[in-house]
């Protein structure tokens, strides 16, 4: 059946970074547990004999215990007395597990705060670089160890800073990476609040010690377990780095690393090997015991999927793809610390990402994009899926990756939703992120819907091409089905092969009408009412309400996605007040040139008895429709005369205004108004909009000119 044949597919991952594909290749293959067990003991054995004096300590009764951890703080110069003073005993509040935003400098008892003070610094020669450098002074203040089955904490006492010194005192006999760290966006903190420049200095002596160590049995290893001996490894790479944050509720914080960043705290955890590692491998067994049998159907490669020549065209049945998300993180940037343990380097060239470091834009950004989805389009079987999970709240951002799925022949057909139970750092707390992933269903046109396309140059295929896609909709209220988009959809497809558009938004509506059945504000064709009418039994009126609520509101970021969201709130009659109210809270994001919510409800719908309804019959509907194409051509005109009088660059313009401008003088072959008026607006308006920029585009072609 479906399950025999899902089990008999085969797959293909492949990722730019090495660090990303030796992971998948890790958790995809099968591996012998219980030699895995064996070999891992057996190397924190060896270890334990070499090292195991470095994590002793003195227990109150004399005995000796074994270091957990080990919390190092800050040093900071307080402003007014110009003394040093530990961060750890001036500002974390042990009784409420806090740390103070303002507290009492220890020397002068001056009120102060962290960001009032400089990092007290100590500058030593590292013989690892053959260089004199200069860093932030951090001290031991807190070691947690066990003795016996219990566990305490203690200040360092003589011993315990007498054994440090030894540690940093002693040489490495082993290789470490000592790669200067790459100039980019993650790397400008560590070096400019801790002066940490090369990998080594993520490290103090002790854990940097146990790392060379551990990577020295390992690289020796000539068995088949070497790959997975490494993966283990792999994860210890940033947990015993000065990126492992301390708090004062040290039992649920201690371990915790900053996802997206390579940030240093002012309190940093220096743990030992086994307190890291003794859980983990436990954990790794249970994973592993669950598919070491397994009889992997997986070919894994690194490169980038702008040129994947080694996949025959039309092949692949099915592609997920969670690209990198413009700005949000620096992909080569943070796997710099595991690629120079494995020595092999994200060749970052191709790596789709906005960095001003790469000298890349949104421009850039969108170029490498393109270029990828081409290459998943060509690799993909007519009549199949692609799904995408993006995250990025940008409206330049999300228009480039829109974009470039089209471009690349793609037709979206769904934007959902996907709800994490714990967003990350960077969806947490940066400024225009939000809570939640989007997951992006499109599809590759059937190829006999393509061949006949291309060869009669989609003259009279406008009905063929909607209804192909309604088809590909799931049976269920759709953002996607509403005439808007439908008209959006076949304006894009129509414009981005250079085609005719022989058909105006009311023409449009008329061969929807003709051709296709409206059911709750949303189009199907006939085929699809039936089983329709039995999903919304199944469902309940309610849940077709919230489905279509939420599928409205996903993204209001100009006057098109307002105008679709204010039909869906008008599905029943109601105040202005409600209406403002409501509106102002989706509309925090538009940087859209659009007219005042009043001018908006005139054109738009209809006021009747104190409310703002729905247009209903055919008569209210064409008479606002021409009140709107009159309006958005009248403010178009006006930016056309600025253009074409002007010099300066237009900052702002009504986005749709320029849109359906854009589509008139196309369909009359007024290419070079669109380019006039294209070389005056400012460039980001043309980056930050697609269906703009499409027109644009087509006209250079037209002409036959590149300003």
């Amino acid at each position: 059946g479906v399950a025999a044949q899902l089990l008999n597919r085969k797959a293909i991952l492949s990722d730019l970074s090495p660090e990303a594909t030796f992971i998948a290749y890790n958790y995809n293959m099968p591996v012998d547990v219980n030699e895995f067990e064996r070999e891992a003991k057996r190397i924190l054995n060896e270890v334990e004999k070499e090292c195991g004096w470095m994590y002793e300590t003195l227990h109150t009764d004399g005995t000796k215990g074994r270091i957990n951890y080990t919390v190092w703080s800050d040093v900071f110069i307080c402003p007014y007395c110009e003394q040093e003073y530990i961060f750890w005993e001036a500002a974390v509040d042990k009784e409420n597990n806090k740390v103070k935003k303002e507290y009492a400098c220890p020397n002068c008892n001056a009120n102060i705060k962290k960001t009032d003070c400089e990092r007290s610094t100590i500058t030593y020669f590292d013989s690892a670089i053959d260089h004199q450098i200069t860093q932030a002074k951090q001290v031991p203040v807190l070691i947690n160890y066990s003795a016996g089955n219990k566990r305490y904490e203690k200040v360092p006492d003589g011993n315990d800073l007498n054994l440090i010194k030894k540690i940093e005192e002693s040489a490495i006999p082993y290789w470490f990476p000592t790669n200067k760290m790459p100039e980019g966006y993650n790397t400008k903190q560590p070096e400019k609040s801790h002066g940490i420049t090369h990998v080594h200095h993520f490290y103090t002596k002790r854990p940097l010690y146990l790392l060379s160590k551990i990577f020295d049995i390992i690289r020796k290893n000539d068995g088949h377990l070497k790959r997975y001996l490494l993966f283990t490894y792999d994860q210890t790479v940033y947990g015993f780095s000065k990126l492992n944050r301390y708090g004062p509720n040290h039992f649920s914080q201690v371990n915790r690393i900053l996802s997206g960043t390579l940030y240093v705290g002012s309190q940093v955890s220096e743990i030992s090997l086994p307190y890291m590692m003794d859980g983990k491998i436990r954990r790794l067994l249970k994973v592993l015991a669950l598919y070491s049998t397994s009889d992997s159907k997986i070919a894994i490669q690194t490169q980038s999927s702008s040129k994947l020549s080694n996949i025959p065209t039309c092949s692949v049945d099915y592609i997920f793809t969670d690209p990198p998300f413009g700005e949000n993180l620096m992909y080569s940037e943070l796997n710099f610390l595991w690629e120079s343990w494995l020595k092999v380097f994200t060749n970052n060239t191709s790596e789709a990402i906005i960095n001003t470091i790469q000298q890349k834009a949104l421009p850039e950004y969108k170029e490498l994009m393109t270029s990828c989805f081409k290459e998943l389009y060509r690799i993909l079987k007519p009549n199949r899926w692609i799904t995408v999970e993006f995250h990025n709240s940008k409206a330049s951002v999300w228009n480039a990756i829109q974009d470039a799925l089209t471009k690349a022949g793609f037709i979206v057909a769904q934007v959902t939703v996907l709800d994490k139970k714990q967003g990350s750092f960077k969806q947490v707390t940066s400024s225009g992120a939000v809570k939640n992933d989007l997951v992006i269903n499109a599809y590759k046109p059937k190829q006999h819907f393509e061949e006949l396309f291309l060869k009669s140059a989609g003259a009279g295929l406008e009905r063929d091409f909607i209804e192909q896609h309604l088809k590909h909709l799931a049976i269920e209220p759709n953002i996607e089905r509403s005439e808007q988009m439908l008209y959006s959809k076949m304006l894009a497809h129509y414009v981005q092969h250079g085609y005719e558009i022989k058909l105006n938004a009311k023409q449009f509506y008329t061969l929807l009408k003709d051709n296709f059945k409206l059911m709750d504000g949303f189009w199907f064709t006939d085929a699809q009412v039936t089983e329709y009418d039995e999903w919304k039994k199944e469902q309940g009126f309610q849940a077709i309400d919230e489905i279509a609520k939420g599928q409205q509101t996903l993204f209001v970021s100009d006057e098109n996605s307002a105008l679709i969201w204010l039909k869906n709130f008008l599905n029943t009659p109601k105040s202005y007040s409600d209406i403002l109210t409501a509106y102002n809270q989706i509309t925090t994001n538009i940087d859209d040139d659009i007219p005042e919510l009043q001018n908006l409800l005139e054109t738009n719908v209809v006021f009747e008895n104190g409310m703002y309804r729905q247009p209903l019959t055919e008569k209210e509907k064409e008479a606002k429709e021409e009140q709107s194409e009159k309006e958005l051509l009248k403010a178009f005109d006006k930016v056309l005369t600025e253009a074409k009088t002007g010099s300066k660059k237009i900052k702002t313009v009504r986005k749709e205004a320029v849109k359906l401008g854009f589509t008139k003088a196309y369909q009359e072959k007024r290419f070079q108004d669109i380019l006039t008026v294209a070389e005056r607006l400012k460039p980001s308006i043309l980056e930050d909009n697609s269906e703009i920029n499409d027109f644009v585009e087509i006209a250079r072609l037209k002409m036959g000119d590149e300003f």
